[in-house]
């Protein structure tokens, strides 16, 4: 039997996005909220990087779903496998349908390992890991240590992904643990990007460009990684302007999957027919659906043309939340996203730089009094302890 609830406003997802709305909510006073969530943790994913160089532990960026959603939260432990806005309502795995008046989309994007032939049969072992699971982090700080010279290759995927910088982040961390260790001489260092530049920003591009000279490393531009042969240590990069492969022997393989919506989502009416990938169609600014205006979307999942980063995610919330307030009193919607994001790349085991811009690429910086296109170390340390504070007692609690 079909069990029909029906709440004020449902939030699908309880990540960073859907946890940092419903506390907003809260705090404006709304009472009537349900959290769709399966998991029963979660993450801080920022730092998996810092844990795949081995300056981080896993466990620090880690704790129970229940503790983060905010106290008069109802939290609906399913998963969300279907949408219909003409009815205001969400199918859960177990048969129930959640009515809602309002609907807030945040559930994120899903890691596409089987997309890359190989890549999923290999990935954990034969010097193949990946920082975008939690699981596999420190697995690429065990591969990194065992390298003693030969070759390393960092892959980048074709398409949007979230933290469009941390395939490079961790090129940069392990290149320095090696030149450290008096290893880089004897080591060929590969980086594979599907992008023309190795930036989207022109001024960090021209820093970055910098880092990679410095560091000696071989940059693939506008490919892609095609195939794995885990077994053999093998990998197979796609030239996508002359469509010629190169196969390479690596002894470390840092694989960043393909990433797209969640797969209940790829065809749902709110799926962008622009987006390939089935992310989510929103105005850019307003962040509400285009079709049905008692529909709010922010996040990895939203196809919106910025970065998806947390510190995106940080400027979204405010906006949706203001903006369904207003939904609700029949009010114009009065706030708006620029498209701000955040990008802190990190470019030594105590050095970063932070690059922040909107939709346009212009420079939005929060510290304008320092020069943060140079990789620094407060900002280093802004990256390993002030974020995540930020994050756990600041976001998650709607109070940053």
């Amino acid at each position: 039997m079909i069990t029909i609830r029906r709440h004020q406003v449902v939030i699908v997802g309880g990540g960073t996005a859907g946890i940092s709305v419903a506390a907003r909510l809260r705090r404006n006073g709304l009472t009537d909220i349900a959290l769709i969530e399966p998991s029963k943790y979660h993450y801080y994913q920022p730092l998996w990087t810092i844990v795949g160089a081995g300056l981080a532990k896993a466990s620090e960026t880690v704790r129970p779903e229940q503790k983060v959603i905010p106290k008069g939260v109802r939290w609906i432990r399913d998963r969300a496998t279907g949408i219909d806005p003409d009815n205001r309502s969400v199918t859960l795995a177990g048969g129930e349908v959640i009515g809602y008046e309002q609907l807030v989309m945040a559930p994120g994007l899903q890691l596409d390992f089987t997309a890359v032939p190989g890549l999923a049969e290999s990935v954990g072992r034969n010097g193949v890991s990946s920082n975008y699971r939690y699981d596999l982090a420190p697995r690429t700080w065990e591969f990194i240590q065992r390298v003693r010279g030969g070759t390393a290759v960092f892959t980048m995927p074709a398409g949007p992904i979230k933290c469009g910088g941390a395939p490079q982040k961790i090129a940069y961390l392990a290149v320095d643990w090696w030149r450290r260790q008096g290893l880089l001489d004897a080591t060929r260092i590969i980086m594979v990007l599907p992008t023309p530049t190795i930036f989207s920003q022109p001024d960090w591009a021209k820093a970055l460009d910098k880092i990679v000279a410095d560091y000696g490393i071989e940059v693939r531009y506008q490919s892609q990684l095609h195939e794995v042969d885990g077994d053999n240590r093998r990998a197979v990069i796609l030239d996508n302007r002359s469509g010629s492969k190169e196969t390479i022997d690596f002894d470390l393989l840092h694989a960043v999957p393909p990433q797209s919506a969640p797969d209940w989502l790829k065809h749902s009416p709110l799926a962008d027919p622009a987006s390939p990938f089935g992310y989510l169609e929103v105005d850019q600014y307003m962040l509400q659906s285009k079709r049905w205006p008692d529909v709010f979307a922010l996040g990895d999942v939203a196809n919106l043309p910025t970065s998806k980063t947390g510190a995106a995610i940080r400027k979204q919330a405010p906006v949706v939340v203001t903006n369904l307030l207003a939904a609700r009193r029949n009010a114009p919607l009065p706030a708006h996203y620029d498209g701000y994001t955040s990008c802190p790349v990190v470019t030594a085991h105590n050095r970063m730089l932070l690059a922040e811009f909107d939709y346009q690429l212009k420079p939005k910086p929060s510290f304008p009094f320092i020069d943060t296109m140079k990789p620094r170390h407060d900002m280093w340390l802004l990256k390993r302890y002030g974020l995540p504070a930020m994050y756990w007692h600041g976001m998650l609690r709607g109070l940053a």
